[in-house]
């Protein structure tokens, strides 16, 4: 059975990457895919000029978080501190009276993506600085904790994104409908204070490491790594996916979670070229919570990305870009009527790389 190409974890620049590969991996000369644009889409944008939404997209449309949502620990296995900050978590959020009656969630939101064209030293943005903005929106579905859906459009580009419980998926109109290897994963934007359940589910088995003031707010810091063989099985022949961890900020005088901080490294071998070392980290200040049918839910924030480039064929140095979102939710509901599992189940072009036998894609995934 040929393996989709995976669920691109790091940017695109320059025409380099997972852009240049099919939906099986094999690498595509660039004239065929700048023709396939052209076709394509034409009516939009002209694409050469505008490749940072290729980048923004990419990196900030629809990532996922490190790790799956784990069942909880047994109690002898999870750090005391860890447990209370949990709690007083949950307590804040109130989602504990949800447990059991919430079947879906759906919300509605307002992004503006921008690329910093010209970073300073620090990967800050440095005196007159250009850069690229593009406002959007998302719509976005769930059915606790893996099964999921989301819609956003930025500057006339749309990206999908799925899960059904057993696959994540996502559609760019750059690469098509492709599969992200390694398990599934919940949607990062569902893990911003968007779904508090589910936040309390994936930190549970979380590492303290103790205590750090971020944004202004003394907060309990947790750590979530991907393990070992979740990047082997995320990594193939030319991208190496090295470590992946996550930190919780959770806020000391509330118990909210205030900010995320998201951090991958991958080395790129192609063939016949030395290799070449992407880190990526992404941060999210998460704020504006409101109440929603008795739970705290975060209704903004904003994400600042630094992306990284090094290795021997870099001959100026390292390459640092940068890139921003602001983000707002508009709607949020729980359990609204008519959402099946028939909402989730991935494009054909997904679908058809997976033995039927192994599953019933129209079947109830509990």
């Amino acid at each position: 059975m040929g393996r989709l190409a995976p669920l691109s974890e790091e940017p695109i620049i320059n025409g380099e990457g997972a852009a240049n590969r099919s939906s099986k991996g094999i690498l595509r000369s660039t004239q065929p895919w700048r023709n396939w644009i052209k076709t394509h889409l034409s009516p939009l944008v002209l694409f050469h000029k505008r490749s940072d939404f290729k980048v923004l997209l990419s990196v900030l449309g629809c990532p996922l978080f490190p790790v799956s949502a784990l069942p909880k620990l047994p109690l002898n296995e999870v750090s005391s501190t860890a447990e209370y900050i949990i709690q007083h978590f949950t307590a804040a959020t109130g989602c504990r009276k949800l447990e059991g009656k919430v079947k879906n969630i759906f919300a509605t939101g307002k992004v503006i993506m921008a690329m910093v064209n010209d970073p300073g030293p620090s990967g800050s943005s440095a005196a007159g600085a250009t850069t690229v903005s593009e406002k959007g929106c998302f719509v976005m579905w769930q059915m606790v904790p893996n099964k999921w859906l989301i819609e956003l459009v930025l500057g006339g580009h749309k990206v999908a994104a799925g899960s059904d419980g057993i696959v994540a998926w996502r559609h760019t109109p750059w690469l098509g409908a492709h599969a992200a290897k390694g398990g599934v994963r919940p949607l990062r934007r569902a893990l911003q204070g968007l779904d508090p359940m589910a936040i309390s589910a994936v930190f549970a088995p979380a590492q303290y490491m103790g205590e750090k003031q971020i944004t202004g707010v003394d907060c309990f810091v947790l750590k979530l790594s991907a393990d070992q063989t979740d990047l082997a099985e995320r990594s193939d022949s030319t991208a190496e996916m090295i470590k992946h961890v996550i930190f919780g900020y959770f806020s000391q005088r509330n118990g909210l979670l205030v900010y995320l901080e998201d951090s991958y490294l991958t080395r790129i071998h192609s063939p016949g070229a030395y290799p070449t070392y992407w880190e990526t980290t992404m941060s999210t200040k998460i704020e504006d919570y409101r109440t929603v049918e008795g739970v705290m839910i975060a209704h903004s924030g904003q994400t600042s990305v630094i992306i990284t480039r090094f290795g021997d064929n870099l001959k100026t140095g390292s390459a640092i870009t940068r890139l921003e979102e602001t983000w707002a939710i508009d709607d949020v509901a729980f359990n609204v009527p008519g959402l099946s599992m028939d909402c989730f189940i991935p494009p054909k072009e997904v679908q058809k790389d997976y033995p039927k036998k192994d599953f019933d894609w129209r079947s109830p995934l509990d």
